[in-house]
């Protein structure tokens, strides 16, 4: 009697903790809430929901080296017009400047292009999340229609040929020139891609004086409005998934929705996945103009003033609005020690 009232007490144990568990995995799993930087969602140096982006990175220098110049190559498109920093342009922040990018062939593109900088702390990639890592993610461009519309054995071909390549590849990879070292090498040209260091960063380091006043205010309403739920971690979102239209139908009142806005919905085919995107992360965000997958807002206040009814539920006046783009404009980091800017010298790969 005693083994089989100990029995029962282990097994509703057993039931309980399956419980819990099945209940904090669907909370957290919806949305898929994580620090790709594996440092969690607070930081080091204070309390604060975001997190300042490391200093120093180990990475393998030849690699990136090789990555660069891959990463800038117009031959990893079948016509040899479109290279990666064609839409992902360095100079611009990243992306392109504009609503749809451009590919092969003249040929526009359904949905925003998102900045190449920082990516690598993002917990997935693409705006539906697709892919989920950067080594992952380059079939989707390198093959579509409207992008560099090649193949990889198209690439390869074209790569053998280059004397520099075969050498810089021979001293690197035992396996030489194929998919796998190729994206290997982009992606860590592309994981070198940070940018620490802004005054946000220092901020959070303890710079008592890396902000002003307007700024901590923008900060703060930035915080106490929710924007902080969904846009926090290192990249400052990119960690997490969530409905474009929490509060207000945002689609009802946009009209005309196609298939990419459609969102996450397009690789899942499950319903609450529709209208659900990868939060994008805000680093450099004053540099990434025009805003949202679909480029609806041309500026930062009206990105701002956008979410603000949409997934706040708040129409947020016109110096609510400049405190928070105050607070944004302190997420410009630094890269190859100068401050980014929209008018960064192109990085050519040489």
């Amino acid at each position: 009697m005693v083994r089989k009232s100990g029995w029962l007490i282990a097994l509703s144990g057993l039931i309980l903790c399956l419980v819990v568990v099945f209940f904090w995995y669907s909370a957290h799993d919806r949305r898929g809430l994580q620090d790709s930087s594996g440092q969690g969602l607070v930081p080091g140096a204070g309390q604060e929901p975001i997190t300042p982006i490391p200093l120093d990175l180990k990475l393998d220098a030849r690699k990136v080296a090789l990555g660069r110049r891959l990463f800038h190559d117009t031959r990893l498109s079948h016509d040899n017009t479109v290279s990666c920093s064609t839409c992902h342009d360095l100079a611009r922040g990243g992306a392109d400047g504009l609503p749809f990018p451009v590919g092969i062939g003249k040929k526009q593109g359904k949905i925003n292009t998102l900045t190449v900088f920082n990516s690598g702390f993002n917990y997935r990639l693409f705006w539906d999340g697709r892919a989920a890592t950067l080594e992952d993610q380059m079939d989707f461009p390198l093959q579509h229609s409207a992008e560099m519309a090649t193949t990889w054995p198209e690439v390869i071909a074209k790569l053998v040929k280059d004397e520099a390549y075969r050498r810089d590849f021979a001293v690197i990879y035992p396996e030489h020139i194929q998919p796998s070292t190729v994206k290997d090498a982009i992606a860590t040209f592309e994981r070198s891609l940070t940018t620490p260091d802004g005054k946000f960063d220092r901020f959070l380091r303890g710079d008592k004086h890396a902000l002003d006043d307007e700024e901590l205010a923008g900060y703060e309403l930035f915080k106490n409005l929710g924007c902080i739920s969904c846009h926090q971690g290192m990249n400052v979102g990119g960690n997490m998934y969530e409905k474009l239209g929490i509060v207000d139908d945002y689609f009802a009142h946009r009209g005309k929705v196609q298939e990419a806005d459609f969102g996450r919905y397009n690789i899942t085919g499950i319903e609450d996945h529709r209208y659900e995107f990868r939060v994008p992360s805000l680093r450099n965000v004053a540099l990434t103009a025009p805003y949202f997958h679909d480029a609806s807002a041309s500026t930062l206040e009206q990105a701002v003033a956008i979410m603000g009814r949409y997934q706040l539920g708040v129409d947020l006046n016109a110096d609510e609005i400049a405190s928070i783009v105050k607070f944004l404009n302190t997420l410009t980091g630094i890269y190859d020690d100068k401050l980014m800017s929209g008018h960064l010298q192109g990085d050519t790969g040489k």
